[in-house]
């Protein structure tokens, strides 16, 4: 029994933890609330505490970077937990395995691989890029073990477009409006791949050094995935509508997270494809069948709903 230690309690780390509980190891979880999965070691603590997280660390054969900081704080909260996670990993020999995503690459044309370069068109993007460029560095002069997982959009038991601004509206018989090309095809990311993968590049010697992208169903655009989850939900001709991205810029003025929604906007506007295959090559994994996605979305989705009416 080795020791893992997981960063963030989400549906990432969740799952990360049930895959390492499942193998008979003894997994420690760090969060502010001292929140965690049943069987874990749950802690309380400031991931961003380079003393705190090399204490918590010592030992470990693996750190999983699995935090969540709030959307509109990056900047300032995403530097120090980033690099307070490095120093652990390098100070206690662990592998670092960190959860990112695809905002790295910038507007693409084609669909992005593990090689497509990193050319970051929005501040976010450009906070993660620094991340994997100072953790890479790391790896390549001998100071540690790193590697990243990447994802997209997420779709299943998360908050997703979806579940947030779509089946809301459509559950209570009303229209959907979004800043969306309806019709463009986009990747959606099951989050429970994204955990799966996590401890398998963390594990394996062939994982560290590299990005690996998370198995994820074919692409759909958002007409076609209304559609399905609609026809789930014994909804006749849901509505959807196309907003202008006009309408960010000027949401954005009142809402904090219109605004940060505005800058990765370019995702909804044109195919936004991820490429898969060399991570399912090389480690014979598959993503979660799409059926089974969008009815955990489904469910997701009507569970908050039910939660935030109780309220």
């Amino acid at each position: 029994m080795g020791l893992h230690v997981i960063v963030g309690s989400g549906p990432v780390g969740a799952t990360v933890a049930g895959e390492l509980l499942a193998r008979g190891e003894h997994v420690r979880v760090l969060t502010r609330s001292g929140t965690g999965a049943d069987g874990t070691e749950k802690v309380r603590a400031d991931a961003g505490d380079p003393a705190r997280m090399r204490e918590l660390t010592a030992g470990a054969e693996a750190i999983y970077n699995c935090a969540n900081p709030p959307y509109t704080s990056w900047t300032t909260d995403w530097p120090p937990i980033a690099n307070a996670l490095l120093a652990a990993a390098e100070a206690n020999g662990a592998v670092l395995a960190t959860a990112g995503n695809l905002y790295v690459y910038g507007p693409v044309d084609t669909p992005m691989t593990e090689t497509t370069p990193m050319r970051p068109s929005s501040v976010k993007g450009g906070v993660r890029a620094r991340m994997w460029r100072d953790a890479l560095s790391a790896h390549e002069s001998g100071r540690a073990r790193v590697t990243e997982v990447r994802g997209s959009d997420y779709l299943g038991s998360a908050p997703s477009l979806l579940s947030m601004m779509v089946l809301p509206k459509l559950l209570a018989g009303r229209t959907a409006m979004l800043p969306v090309d309806l019709d463009a095809p986009h990747t959606w990311t099951n989050p429970r791949e994204m955990g799966r993968l996590l401890v398998l590049v963390a594990t394996d010697p062939r994982g560290p050094g590299h990005v690996w992208h998370a198995p994820s169903a074919a692409p759909r655009s958002v007409r076609q995935l209304t559609a399905d989850v609609a026809a789930l939900a014994g909804i006749s001709s849901p509505k959807l509508r196309s907003l202008p991205g006009a309408t960010l810029l000027v949401g954005g003025v009142f809402d904090k997270m219109i605004k940060e929604f505005r800058e990765m906007n370019y995702q909804f506007r044109r195919p936004f494809v991820l490429d898969t295959s060399a991570t399912e090559a090389v480690f014979d994994v598959t993503a979660t069948p799409y059926e089974q996605t969008i009815a955990e979305t489904l469910a997701f989705a009507r569970a908050e709903i039910a939660a935030a009416n109780a309220k």
